[in-house]
């Protein structure tokens, strides 16, 4: 009888391992491979046909089900996801299994090890059915109408005083954006105008993404809440599923966290905040778009460039997956293309910030 193939993918190298064990003690089961992140999952597969994939959903450079959603487009492979935000009936879990899984399992946030150890069998029992599970082809899937941003936010004049004292950084990323934007924010110093951001990343992602780079940057970073006043020295980064927007009352900027439709397939959007941006700030804002598959932000990004802002966009070489930097390249929305590591510099000196880091290649 041949043996079920499986791919461990998990950030975690406890869990694989663990896991690893726990599947390879049955006789019908063989370890392929082992992935810490989709990324890396995706050169495997190159090379490695699995039967079952067994995934995590919080994971560096893409969470587990956009990978998920990948698989299922392309090349459907029966996955069971194994992660401590799948409560059950909570809407992460239920993102995977729209998304495709076949099922889910939920990891407790503590003592790991112990639970893979104790729910053995059932987690074998799983892969097996999974491997005699009949993937329903994607392109038989009802896909639901691409929004554009009209669905949230109508495009419009700014308010009357179109030059403010404050300045606007606005910025949207996708796959590979958790690390791009660390890049990017780790550089930068608290004299900038304060920025907005805009990762896709699902509901509980982002607070503790926020809280890392609090950690890590210079600045002030933190999860956006509705009303939080746009100031120097702060990132706000919208929270999973819901949208940012920029607003101004006089001459302060704020943002609002509303709930809304699918905008560009995303909620948070980058289009969303951006086309905000272009209303309310105008060419007193400057937009960055990073790494990403997709064109979600392209429209909006021409939005700004098209009231005065100046807009960047991530190279292709630099970039994890050159989707969103192309599309809007293509739209004629970007004024510079930059590799990763000369963006915080060009900000800066688009705003006369100096910093004694300042890489000479950047010729600031």
């Amino acid at each position: 009888m041949e043996k079920i193939k499986v791919l461990i993918v998990d950030d975690s190298a406890v869990v694989r391992q663990v896991m690893a064990d726990i599947l390879s003690k049955d006789p019908s089961i063989e370890v392929v491979g082992q992935a810490s992140d989709p990324i890396f999952a995706s050169e495997k597969l190159k090379h490695l046909r699995p039967d079952v994939i067994t995934l995590d959903v919080e994971m560096p450079r893409m969470d587990g089900i956009t990978f998920l959603k990948q698989i299922m487009g392309s090349h459907p492979i029966p996955t069971v996801i194994c992660s401590s935000l799948t409560e059950k009936g909570g809407e992460t879990a239920m993102r995977a299994l729209e998304a495709g899984a076949v099922e889910v399992i939920t990891k407790p946030k503590l003592g790991v090890k112990d639970f893979l150890e104790e729910s053995a069998v059932v987690i074998r029992d799983a892969v097996k059915g999974a491997a005699r599970a009949r993937l329903r082809p994607a392109r038989t899937l009802k896909v639901a109408p691409k929004l554009t941003a009209d669905a949230v936010i109508s495009r419009g004049s700014a308010p009357s005083i179109t030059e403010t004292t404050d300045k606007v950084i606005a910025i949207g990323a996708s796959t590979g954006g958790t690390e791009a934007i660390r890049d990017v924010l780790e550089v930068l110093p608290p004299g900038l105008p304060g920025i907005v951001i805009v990762q896709h990343m699902p509901e509980h992602f982002t607070a503790a993404f926020a809280k890392r780079l609090n950690g890590l940057c210079r600045i002030e970073v933190r999860e956006a809440q509705n009303g939080d006043r746009v100031r120097s020295g702060l990132a706000l980064i919208a929270p999973g599923s819901k949208h940012m927007l920029l607003k101004r009352s006089g001459a302060l900027y704020h943002v609002e966290v509303i709930d809304g439709p699918l905008v560009s397939r995303h909620r948070p959007s980058v289009d969303v905040l951006f086309r905000s941006v272009a209303k309310f700030a105008g060419r007193n804002a400057v937009g960055v778009i990073l790494t990403g598959m997709g064109d979600d932000g392209s429209s909006g990004l021409l939005e700004m460039k098209q009231v005065g802002a100046h807009t960047f966009a991530q190279d292709e070489a630099s970039s994890v997956v050159f989707g969103m930097p192309k599309e809007a390249i293509k739209k004629g929305a970007v004024d510079e293309v930059a590799p990763l590591d000369e963006i915080p510099y060009r900000l800066m000196a688009r705003f006369g910030v100096r910093s004694a880091a300042i890489g000479a290649a950047a010729g600031v």
